[in-house]
């Protein structure tokens, strides 16, 4: 069985992902796909992994225990081919993202329990990743942090580089294939990434694969961009990216693609600083062996 595995980060995805993909559930399903409710695993994965991080040992039933639970109603069927999983908390919770200066610091000792629990699977990682100068400003207000420094740990906000975390996951689990993509990317690929994470096929069609778009395009930029595309029945989904490019320079609404950063001590120039270092660390991600970077 494939399991993917969808694990944030914080503040990029706040459960659209696995909603979209739910709303395909029954065209997935005829597919051998199977997207169980999150009330279904998210405390007991947590739990489980959280045991063998600690030293405890799975048994040797603990893959089909948790399949059962995880599965629910659908344990009368034939397991699936491929499971879809979500959490945003995988890899810790949003206060410990920065925990003693590093970025998710049990996020290797945690996937590595997942695959433990799962020792028989095709074990994928998915995870999109955000820009400092806007992850870190959100990941304080979110938590409630008092201040920058609270929130950092100790960490230099220059030194932050998800880089370093990819890294460290493809060290630790080899096997675990490793999908990375931007969250400032997300609505130019918001489809693709929903089949690529489901497993079916580019030409697939799937509710929902316009959502974000329709978050950041007026009204009237969406009704003409639909009309494009009925006119347009057949394109590649880099000839759709371009067109939604096109679109978006005319009709995107300014303050939804626009980040508000209100940091004290936190300058504009350090936010450039910060936003190019990112740039810097995105093209050692995309050369990480074993690694997909999922970009427009």
């Amino acid at each position: 069985m494939q399991i993917a595995l969808h694990a944030g980060v914080h503040e990029t995805d706040e459960g659209r992902l696995i909603k979209c993909l739910s709303r395909n559930a029954k065209a997935f399903a005829a597919r051998g796909i199977s997207i169980p409710s999150q009330t279904n695993y998210r405390f007991l994965l947590r739990d489980a992994v959280a045991s063998i991080v600690n030293g405890g040992t799975p048994s040797q039933q603990a893959r089909s225990v948790l399949l059962d639970e995880i599965l629910g109603a659908e344990t009368q069927m034939v397991e699936p081919d491929r499971l879809l999983l979500s959490n945003v908390n995988f890899f810790s919770n949003m206060g410990a993202a920065l925990k003693d200066g590093m970025l998710y610091r049990a996020a290797e000792a945690r996937l590595d329990a997942f695959q433990q629990l799962f020792p028989q699977d095709e074990i994928e990682l998915y995870i999109g990743i955000r820009n400092p100068a806007t992850f870190l400003p959100a990941i304080q207000t979110a938590s409630k942090f008092e201040s920058a420094e609270e929130m950092l740990q100790g960490a230099d906000p220059h030194a932050v580089r998800w880089s370093d975390l990819v890294t460290r996951l493809r060290e630790a689990c080899p096997t675990v294939a490793i999908t990375v993509w931007c969250n400032e990317d997300t609505p130019l690929i918001w489809g693709s990434l929903l089949r690529e994470i489901a497993g079916v096929e580019p030409n697939i069609k799937i509710v929902g694969a316009f959502d974000l778009l329709g978050e950041i395009m007026s009204p009237e930029g969406m009704k003409r961009f639909r009309a494009y595309l009925k006119e347009h029945p057949v394109m590649t989904e880099m000839q759709k990216r371009r067109v939604i490019s096109a679109f978006l320079d005319k009709f995107a609404k300014e303050d939804e693609i626009e980040d508000e950063i209100d940091t004290p001590g936190w300058t504009d120039r350090m936010l450039t600083e910060l936003t190019e270092l990112y740039e810097e660390d995105l093209y050692r991600l995309q050369r990480i062996p074993g690694v997909t970077f999922f970009s427009p």
